[in-house]
This record gives C-alpha cells, sequence and structure tokens, in this order.
C-alpha cells in the first residue's frame, strides 16, 4: 500500500463491473455500457471507438487491435487477431521497381489495410451482447458534438503539430488554425462523425466496401499507394490460439504472432532463471540484468519474428526453459552488452489499451493502435478516418521472417495479456508504448508479484528500458543520478527520453471477496472507474 501522505493514486475497488483505460472519457462510457447491460466485451469495444475520437493520436478507427477474453473469469482464453494486411500487389520486387529501399512512415506503402472495425463487428457478434450500432453511439456523440482536450492528449498533439502539416488533409481535421488545439478546449471531427454514423447504421460492410472504403483506396492510390477495393472488401481477421507460459505458479497469456507476445512470455522465463534481489525491484544489479535481458529478447524478435502463415515461427523454442537458460547464460553482470545491429522496427509509437470486467466475470483485455502517434499522418478526406503507418514494420530484406509480402501481416508491437491462477481468470493488463510492451508487461508482473506492489505502486515506478533502434538506454528522470552513474560504468549509455515511457491498465479478481481491484497509469490521463 501506498504511502498516503505523498501524491499519487489509490487502486480502485468494487464488487460489480470496472474498467480502466487511458482517457477518463472512455472509462466512463465503458462503465455506462455495464451498466446498461453491456458486457465486458461491449464496453472494451464502446471504450475504444471513444478513444478513435478523443485520443486521435494514439489510436483510430484506421488502425488494427488484438483482445484476449475469457468469458465468465475461465482459463479458457480466448484470442483474436484483428491486424491488417498488406495489399495483394505488395511484392518486394515492386518496391524495388519504385526505388524504395526503407518504407517511410509519411508514405502510402506504410498503410496496411486497417483490421479494427471487422475485430470489433466479429467480437461483438461473437461474444457481445450489443450491436456494433449501438456501441457506437457515444463515439458518435464526441465526434460531432466536441470533446475537450486532455493534458496527455495535447502533449501529443503539440509533439506532432510539424508532422500533421504535411498533409493537409490532416491538419485540416485534426488541428485548430494550424496549431495544437489547447487543454481545454473543444474539438470536433464532422466527418469521422459521419463515417461513424455509416457504420453503425449501415454495418462494418460499409468501412470496407462502402464509400468509406472508396476514401480510402482513392486517397492512397492518389499518393502511389498499391491498395485496391479488393484488398478492403476481402480484409478478415481471425481467431488464434494463445500462446502461455508459468509464471510464479500462475499462467500468462498472450496472443501468438503476428504480435511481440512472444518475447514478453520469453522475457518472463529469462526472469524465473534469475535469482530475486529482495531489497527491491530497482536496485543497480536488478536494472542492469533487466535491461541485458531486454536486449537478447529483443534481438531474438527482430531476427525471428513474423507472420506465421509466412514464416516458421519457432514458438516451442521461443518459449523453452532451455532457451532462457542460453539467453540468461550470455549476460555479464559487470557489463553492457553492445547491440550488434539496429532493430528493423521504427522507434516510437502509440497505442490504446483498455480492461473490462463485468459483473459476471467476463474480463476483456483489448488494445487498439496506428502505431506511431497519427499513424501514418494521412487522413482520407471525405471519411476522416486518420491511416495507420503498420507497413512501416515491414522488412524489405528478402528471406526474412518479417519481409513485407501480398496479404501478409507485419510484426506487431501491440500485445493484450491475461493471466490465470487456480484455473480462473486472474489478472486482465496490457501496457503501452510500442516496442516497450514485451519488456514492460515483464517489468509490470515481476514488479507486481516478485515484490508484492499493488497494480497502481507496480504503474508507478520509474521506467527504462534499451532502446533496441539505437542501443541507448531510455531511463524515467525518477531513477537517481547514483544509478545512472553505475550504469554508465558498466557500459550502459543512459538517456531521458522526451516522452513517458508507456502508459498502463490492469484489473484484477478476487475470486475469495468477489472484489475487482483496477489501476491506471498516471503517464496517461485516464483512470479505473468500477461500481
Amino acid at each position: 500500500m501506498r504511502d498516503l501522505s505523498r501524491p499519487g493514486r489509490s487502486p480502485v475497488h468494487a464488487t460489480h463491473g470496472m474498467a480502466s483505460t487511458s482517457h477518463p472519457l472512455s472509462t466512463q462510457v465503458a462503465i455506462a455500457i455495464l451498466q446498461k447491460g453491456g458486457n465486458a466485451v461491449d464496453a472494451a469495444i464502446a471504450a475504444c471507438a471513444v478513444q478513435c475520437v478523443v485520443e486521435p493520436s494514439a489510436t483510430g478507427i484506421g488502425g488494427d487491435c488484438f483482445c484476449l477474453y475469457a468469458p465468465e473469469g475461465s482459463s479458457d482464453i480466448v484470442a483474436y487477431n484483428g491486424s491488417g494486411r498488406a495489399p495483394a500487389s505488395a511484392q518486394l520486387s515492386a518496391y524495388s521497381q519504385l526505388g524504395i529501399s526503407t518504407i517511410e512512415r509519411h508514405s502510402p506503402h506504410a498503410v496496411t489495410i486497417p483490421g479494427a472495425v471487422d475485430a470489433w463487428d466479429q467480437l461483438l457478434k461473437d461474444h457481445g451482447r450489443m450491436d456494433l450500432g449501438e456501441v457506437l453511439l457515444p463515439a458518435i456523440d464526441f465526434a460531432q458534438n466536441g470533446f475537450p482536450i486532455s493534458s496527455r492528449v495535447h502533449a501529443d498533439y503539440a509533439a506532432n503539430v510539424g508532422f500533421l502539416r504535411k498533409d493537409a488533409t490532416s491538419a485540416a481535421h485534426f488541428l485548430a488554425d494550424g496549431k495544437s488545439p489547447p487543454v481545454g478546449s473543444v474539438h470536433r471531427l464532422p466527418q469521422l462523425a459521419e463515417a461513424l454514423k455509416s457504420i453503425a447504421g449501415n454495418g462494418r460492410d460499409e468501412f470496407y466496401k462502402g464509400w468509406i472504403a472508396d476514401d480510402m483506396v482513392d486517397c492512397l492510390q492518389g499518393l502511389g499507394g498499391l491498395h485496391t477495393a479488393e484488398d478492403f472488401s476481402t480484409a478478415a481477421g481471425e481467431y488464434v490460439k494463445p500462446i502461455s507460459t508459468g509464471f510464479r505458479g500462475d499462467t500468462v497469456f498472450e496472443c501468438p504472432p503476428n504480435g511481440q507476445g512472444a518475447i514478453a512470455l520469453l522475457l518472463l522465463n529469462m526472469m524465473q532463471q534469475m535469482d530475486i534481489d529482495p531489497s527491491g525491484p530497482l536496485t543497480v544489479d536488478r536494472i542492469h540484468c533487466e535491461i541485458e535481458a531486454c536486449r537478447l529478447a529483443y534481438a531474438t524478435r527482430d531476427h525471428l519474428l513474423g507472420d506465421p502463415a509466412f514464416a516458421n515461427v519457432p514458438i516451442d523454442v521461443l518459449l523453452s526453459d532451455a532457451y532462457a537458460k542460453k539467453l540468461c547464460a550470455a549476460i555479464d553482470p559487470e557489463r553492457a552488452i553492445l547491440p550488434t545491429e539496429a532493430s528493423i522496427l521504427p522507434p516510437h509509437s502509440d497505442t490504446v489499451y483498455i480492461t473490462v470486467v463485468d459483473k459476471d466475470r467476463n474480463a476483456c483485455s483489448f488494445i487498439n493502435s496506428i502505431f506511431n502517434p497519427f499513424g501514418s499522418g494521412l487522413t482520407a478526406p471525405r471519411s476522416g478516418v486518420l491511416l495507420q503507418n503498420r507497413g512501416q514494420a515491414f522488412s524489405l530484406e528478402e528471406g526474412h521472417p518479417n519481409c513485407i509480402a501480398p496479404g501478409k501481416r507485419p510484426m506487431h508491437t501491440i500485445i493484450p495479456s491475461m493471466v490465470t491462477r487456480n484455473g480462473r481468470a486472474a489478472l486482465s493488463f496490457g501496457v503501452m508504448g510500442g516496442q516497450y510492451q514485451a519488456f514492460g508487461q515483464m517489468q509490470f508482473l515481476t514488479r507486481h508479484l516478485d515484490f508484492g506492489l499493488d497494480l497502481q505502486e507496480t504503474m508507478d515506478l520509474p521506467r527504462f528500458m534499451a532502446d533496441p533502434f539505437s542501443g541507448d538506454v531510455e531511463m524515467e528522470s525518477a531513477l537517481g543520478d547514483d544509478i545512472r552513474q553505475e550504469l554508465m560504468r558498466r557500459g550502459h549509455q543512459i538517456k531521458t527520453p522526451a516522452m513517458p515511457i508507456g502508459g498502463s491498465q490492469a484489473i484484477a479478481i478476487d475470486w475469495s471477496n468477489n472484489v475487482l481491484t483496477g489501476a491506471s497509469d498516471h503517464r496517461k490521463d485516464g483512470c479505473a472507474i468500477g461500481y
């Protein structure tokens, strides 16, 4: 329990239902859906749709999603992959002929076919109690009538004004007189409101086969993109078998590749090979070992992960004790491992993570993203759909597991998680922050389970990560100079990130007392609410 005399948040406790998101309007909508009789899936998707309006830097209907769902708190976890695919014409040779050696963010080639709307529709049909039109109503209201700009959203806008100005349509939709909308000002997205109304009234096909699809295809083709109407009309997500590992007597579930959930599990397996320093999670030795584990695990990610429909991804090997021991054996307790090559992924990205548990203890762990803040920065003009830049995560190296190909899904950073204990769901949680997510999930669970910190204390601790793009260690300023100096002596290059590292939400289920406990990260604007 935190020191109540110091600034901070306490966890939230309730018995009926709970939601935790990175925006207060989104959390409130989720609770309202639960109180109207909706379940956790209905509430999570309604909340996500709201965030696609009020937090456009982080997510949108032009993005992708993944979901883990525990029906009535069962350990029989349902996993859904709602990530989009490359166009059918996305041959490696086509990019070579165009003289493209790197997929740039502000480019139509960075845009994969958005998977989120299709996934929402399928999950609602199979597991929800409401239809897509009903859960979209709050988002439509905010887009049409306006929403106040919150502090973190303003900061994300302010950091990306120059980027948004590169696209006249994006600047017109998202900026206020060419500038970041001020905190507390009311912003409207009328074109997006019309798109959401059409989807609500006519279903997901309006997005993939109707005028919204035409708008996106025209926008992308006009910029030289390879996308066609058929690419959109054939878009579909899929149910997948979750992967898992044991950790401290619990079972931790992730979606399988093309996401990086396997790397979160690999890192947990590595932590189980290490001695736990009882003096706390922020000792120099512990931080050094976590940084080195990060370097090794992410090097594995960048060499092996891709779409399993196109490449052999050796999950059994990655999640074996033998592999975790092999990587741990490479860690020098006194010296940093110098990175051998840069990550193939862009260095920064943004996301929203949502968790909801309802009165029947259905638990939904849900994540939706457009990758970088404001995605590709390209907005379809009539529909106001901001398009993701997930295609930027593809490799253009022939033979690489993550090399771009027709209909292929890129390696994804976004990963919801679920923990079961004694045969029932015990914790629905996720970490935001692009590449940080796999490492962040390991930090979250080890701080919570190994050191006994409550959910909010776990989120509040300072964060760090070895950036696989640059090799530098990004470290939040709350960690002291003495720690930084010793890490630098061991060979780490330390820098303070421009923005706080990631974000997180979590809800724990106490079955014996019938109590839900939730927390939401102070690095975002959101909150956990229960009733």
